[in-house]
């Protein structure tokens, strides 16, 4: 009991709260800033990639660069049932490129600008004939 009682007496109370400012009615109230978010809104590019013969072909390497660029800056494969999807930014139009060894590549365009959110791309790839790689 007396160790209990110097704990007590050791402990210091807590402070009280700050109290909260009181708003003064003849003064407009502060308004929070808005937040500028530098974000651009996701454009969702999906498909389907098919072979030859029409069925669904997983594993396919799929490319996106922004028109008329070097570089492509975003990658992505086909899944088991031969689809994929990437978010890219808004407001510019991409070229898609659908690679797979065997098979001839295909490119696609797609325009990011004109409003809406997301556009559907289908591939039907077409083996290598001749001397093609």
């Amino acid at each position: 009991m007396l160790f209990a009682a110097a704990i007590l007496e050791a402990q210091e109370p807590s402070p009280p709260a700050p109290a909260a400012p009181q708003e003064n009615p003849a003064t407009p109230a502060a308004k929070p800033a808005k937040k500028k978010s530098a974000h651009i809104p996701d454009f969702l590019i999906r498909g389907t990639v098919f072979n030859e013969k029409a069925l669904s072909f997983p594993g396919v390497e799929l490319r996106v660069r922004v028109a008329g660029a070097k570089k492509y800056r975003w990658e992505t494969y086909t899944n088991s049932r031969g689809e994929f999807a990437v978010r890219v930014p808004s407001g510019a139009d991409y070229e898609m490129l659908a690679h797979v060894k065997g098979f001839v590549d295909q490119t696609r365009t797609v325009n990011a600008k004109n409003g809406g959110d997301e556009e559907t791309v289908v591939f039907h790839m077409q083996p290598v004939t001749g001397g093609q790689k």
